[in-house]
C-alpha cells in the first residue's frame, strides 16, 4: 500500500522497486489526499511501472479514474461506495474484475458483504504510527472477521516480518504493508 508522505526518496522509483520485486503480489495506489486529476496522472504513471513488470496494481476511491483508465482492480472504503447511487454500484461490479474495501468492525464486515466486495482489508492490528493514539484492534479480531468473511481478509496496520505469520495464522489470506513498503 503506497503513501507518498512516508517514501523515503523518489516515489515513482520506489514503485518501480516493489513491481519488480517477488516479495509482494500487489500494489495498492493509496494516495487519498491527491485530487481526482492529480491521482489520474499518478495512476497513469504507476500502472505503466506494474504492467511492465507484470505487478497487479489496485487503484483506490477513484472510481471514475479506473474506469477511464479501463482499469479493472478498484479498493473502495465503505463510506465512498455507500454514497454512490444504486445504479453506479450495480454497473461497478459489471466492469471491475475486483472489489475490495476496508473494514474495522463486524458490521462493517456485513455492509462489504451485501455490497458485494470480492476481499476486505482488517485492521488495524497491530500499534502503528499511521494510526497515532489508537488502540490496535488485535488478533482476535482479525481472528474473528476471518471466521465470518465468505471471500480473503488482509490485515492491515503494524504489520512486519516478525508478526507477519501472526496474522496468517489468524485465517487471513495474507497481509497488506504501508510503512514498510515505503521506507528502508
Amino acid at each position: 500500500m503506497t503513501s507518498r508522505q512516508l517514501c523515503q526518496g523518489d516515489f515513482l522509483a520506489r514503485v518501480e522497486m516493489l513491481a519488480k520485486g517477488e516479495k509482494y503480489q500487489a500494489i495498492l495506489l493509496r494516495e487519498k489526499d491527491l485530487t481526482e486529476a492529480e491521482y489520474e496522472a499518478l495512476a497513469s504513471e504507476v500502472l505503466a511501472i506494474t504492467e511492465h513488470y507484470g505487478k497487479k496494481c489496485i487503484l483506490h476511491s477513484f472510481v471514475h479514474v479506473a474506469e477511464k483508465l479501463c482499469h479493472p482492480y478498484l479498493h473502495l472504503p465503505l463510506s465512498l461506495w455507500g454514497k454512490l447511487p444504486v445504479e453506479k454500484q450495480k454497473e461497478m461490479k459489471n466492469f471491475f474484475q475486483e472489489i475490495g474495501t476496508s473494514v474495522h468492525s463486524v458490521s462493517q464486515l456485513q455492509e462489504a458483504v451485501a455490497r458485494g466486495a470480492d476481499y476486505v482489508t482488517a485492521g488495524h492490528i497491530f500499534v502503528t504510527d499511521c494510526k497515532k493514539g489508537l488502540p490496535p484492534r488485535g488478533l482476535s479480531f482479525l481472528h474473528d472477521l476471518c471466521e465470518q468473511s465468505p471471500f480473503p481478509v488482509y490485515g492491515i496496520g503494524g504489520i512486519t516480518e516478525d508478526n507477519e505469520e501472526d496474522v496468517i495464522r489468524q485465517g487471513a489470506a495474507g497481509v497488506c504493508i504501508m510503512s514498510g513498503c515505503m521506507r528502508d
